[in-house]
């Protein structure tokens, strides 16, 4: 399933036991050459707390907090397969449990509204080596000074501000920042270009899969950076044009955020692991 062409290949671990080894299947899977293809892996499993709990797992093998694109697919697809017949969910993270609602004709999903909680920014949330807030400060990477925001969704980001996402040499720049010395746990990089009060166009160089077509908690966290420093009003829903697609983001003024964008199955198959 892909949201905004974020694309992660999900097992249903509902029914079945879940795999030993998910870090190296991941690795496995996600080739897009010798395995399925994709930007990672994910697994539904039953929760104790939710309407059913993921992990969800890069293509490098390393596992990530949260991801905005695969809850949108996980909340579709529990609601299709019969898991849930409410159409507000919820599923836990290891950002915790956040809540879903879904939209779609009878039996079918194709849309998903996540409340993903409040963008923070103090630096040991991100984590991040700073004594204070980072916002619209200096960061020097590869020779050359950027201006950003770091923000954490449950996961941590760099917004950086730019007049044209598409001058960005993402492949050279991207690994750069991801593995910055300010980030601990290295960082998702997002590179924004504000086009009017209500649209921002974003790439996104995302640690462990590299650039994606899209990210939903990158995109929470450019709208929640450019809130932060006046460019966005609060409670205002701002369209994120990524390279996969568009996601709607709102930060309301306490700093909680609510993305809405597409649940999209592509395939099914089984695969002998």
């Amino acid at each position: 399933m892909h949201g905004a062409g974020n694309d992660y290949i999900y097992i249903d671990c509902t029914r079945n036991p879940a795999p030993m080894q998910p870090e190296e299947l991941a690795i496995k899977l996600s080739d897009r050459h010798k395995g399925i293809g994709g930007d990672g892996l994910v697994l539904i499993l039953p929760s104790v707390t939710a309407t059913c709990r993921m992990r969800m797992f890069n293509a490098d093998g390393s596992e990530g907090r949260m991801c905005g694109n695969a809850i949108r697919c996980v909340g579709k697809y529990v609601y299709e397969a019969g898991l849930t017949r409410d159409r507000e969910i919820t599923v836990e993270t290891m950002s915790g449990v956040k809540r879903l609602r879904l939209f779609g004709g009878e039996g079918h999903i194709s849309e998903a509204e996540v409340d993903m909680g409040k963008a923070e920014t103090a630096p040991e949330r991100i984590p991040m080596m700073c004594k204070r807030p980072f916002i619209a400060q200096e960061i020097e990477v590869g020779g050359k000074r950027y201006r950003g925001t770091a923000i954490s969704m449950g996961n941590p980001h760099l917004v950086i501000e730019t007049g044209d996402t598409e001058a960005i040499d993402i492949e050279r720049i991207g690994p750069l920042f991801e593995r910055h010395s300010l980030f601990p746990e290295r960082v998702n990089t997002e590179f924004a270009q504000q086009t009017d009060s209500h649209t921002i166009k974003m790439r996104v160089w995302e640690r462990g899969s590299g650039e994606t077509m899209a990210c939903g908690t990158g995109a929470c966290a450019t709208v929640a950076a450019f809130a932060l420093t006046g460019k966005v009003e609060y409670d205002t829903p701002v369209t994120v044009l990524l390279r996969g697609g568009s996601l709607t983001v709102t930060c309301r003024r306490d700093m909680s955020v609510l993305m809405r964008g597409e649940a999209v199955e592509v395939f099914r198959g089984t695969i002998d692991i």
